[in-house]
C-alpha cells in the first residue's frame, strides 16, 4: 500500500502568500516521510483551488522536494492549448529529474468552463484532441494532426520529458464503465466517494488489466482513493477540528454552484460532515481510530493507493501538519515499511 496527498489548496483564512508557503512547507514533509505523490487541483474562478495555474505552483514544489512525486490532477485539457500544456509537462518532469506525475481531464465544473467560453457541447472534443496531441508531442519529435479545434502540420517538438515515453497517467473515475480505456493504457485512477461503489471500479479495472498482455514484472496501476483525515491524541479535539475544517472545504466546493442558484445534490461526498464520517469518507479520531477506519476503507474498496488530505478548508498549518505527523508515525507504518528519508 503507497499513500500519496491530495490537494485542492482550496482558500483559508491567511494571506495568499501564506498560504502558498504553508502549502510548500507542507510539500517537504510529505517528502521527508515518504509520501509517493502530491497531486493537487485545478479550479478557476472559485475558492475551491487557488493553484489555477498548476504547473507555476508545481515548479516551486520540484525545488523544495527531493523524492517526492508530483502533478495536477488533473489539467483540464479544454481549457488550454495543448501545445502550451505539452511544454510545462516537459519543462516540470526536467526541473524535477523526471518525478512528474500527469493527470489529465476534460473539467467538472459548467461555470468554471463557461467562463472560457467552454460548453457542454465543446469540452469532450476539446479534451479528446487536446489529449490526442500533447501524447503525440510527448512519443514524437514532430506533430501533425487535423481536428476539429486543432490543426498542425510539421510542428517541432523542442522539449522532452526525462521518463519514457511519457510520464505516468492519472483519471479520475466515478463509473465502472469509463474502466476499460484506463486499464487498457495503464492509467492510474482516483475515485472519491463511499467505498462500496468503488469497489465495482477496482474489480473491473483488474479484470480488464489482467485480460491484457504485459511484459514481464509489470505492475498494477495505481487504483487510488481519495480521503479527508485529521488526527489529534483526543477523539472530540480531532472531531472538532475536523467539523470546522470540512464545512469550511465544502463552502468552497459548493461555491459557483450555489453563486448560480443551482448547488450540487449528487456529489459523492455529502455535506453533512456526520454523514461523512459515518460513510467513511472523513477519517477523524486518534492515530488508532483513524488507522482502523482506513484498513476498513482499503477492504472494502480495493485499493492500493490512498490519496490523504490533511490540508483544507480553514485548517491551520499547525492542525494540518500535526495530523500529518501522527499519521506518519502512527498510522502509516501499519500499512507500509518504506522507510521514511533520514
Amino acid at each position: 500500500m503507497k499513500f500519496g496527498i491530495f490537494d485542492h489548496l482550496d482558500r483559508g483564512d491567511v494571506p495568499l502568500s501564506e498560504h502558498y508557503e504553508n502549502r510548500l512547507r507542507l510539500a517537504e514533509v510529505y517528502d521527508r516521510e515518504g509520501f509517493h505523490a502530491y497531486h493537487i487541483a485545478e479550479h478557476h474562478a472559485t475558492p475551491l483551488g487557488m493553484a489555477s495555474a498548476p504547473s507555476v505552483f508545481l515548479a516551486a514544489v520540484a525545488q523544495r522536494t527531493r523524492r517526492l512525486r508530483f502533478g495536477p490532477l488533473v489539467y483540464t485539457l479544454s481549457l488550454a492549448h495543448p501545445l502550451r500544456i505539452l511544454e510545462e509537462i516537459c519543462m516540470l518532469d526536467q526541473m524535477s529529474n523526471g518525478r512528474l506525475e500527469l493527470g489529465i481531464g476534460k473539467g467538472s465544473s459548467p461555470y468554471e468552463m463557461g467562463y472560457f467560453g467552454v460548453t457542454g457541447q465543446n469540452a469532450s472534443p476539446l479534451y479528446h484532441e487536446s489529449y490526442d496531441v500533447i501524447m503525440q508531442g510527448l512519443t514524437s519529435r514532430e506533430i501533425n494532426f487535423q481536428g476539429e479545434y486543432f490543426q498542425f502540420r510539421k510542428v517541432p517538438v523542442e522539449l522532452e520529458c526525462v521518463q519514457k515515453p511519457h510520464p505516468p497517467i492519472w483519471y479520475g473515475l466515478s463509473a465502472a464503465a469509463a474502466v476499460p480505456w484506463a486499464a487498457q493504457n495503464n492509467v492510474n485512477i482516483v475515485c472519491n466517494g463511499p467505498s462500496a461503489p468503488v469497489r465495482a471500479i477496482t474489480d473491473r479495472y483488474r479484470e480488464e488489466w489482467n485480460a491484457q498482455p504485459h511484459t514481464p514484472g509489470a505492475q498494477l496501476p495505481f487504483l487510488g482513493l481519495g480521503r479527508h483525515i485529521v488526527i489529534a491524541q483526543k477523539h472530540d479535539e480531532a472531531h472538532a477540528i475536523g467539523r470546522r475544517g470540512f464545512a469550511r472545504w465544502y463552502d468552497s466546493l459548493q461555491h459557483l454552484w450555489r453563486a448560480h442558484g443551482n448547488p450540487m445534490k449528487s456529489y459523492p461526498i455529502p455535506q453533512d460532515y456526520d454523514a461523512a464520517v459515518d460513510a467513511g469518507i472523513l477519517l477523524v479520531g486518534t492515530p488508532d481510530e483513524v488507522a482502523d477506519g482506513l484498513s476498513r476503507e482499503i477492504g472494502i474498496s480495493g485499493v492500493n493507493y490512498v490519496l490523504t488530505r490533511f490540508a483544507f478548508g480553514d485548517l491551520s498549518y499547525d492542525e494540518s501538519l500535526r495530523s500529518l505527523n501522527l499519521f506518519a508515525r502512527h498510522v502509516m507504518p501499519r500499512f507500509t515499511v518504506e522507510p521514511a528519508l533520514a
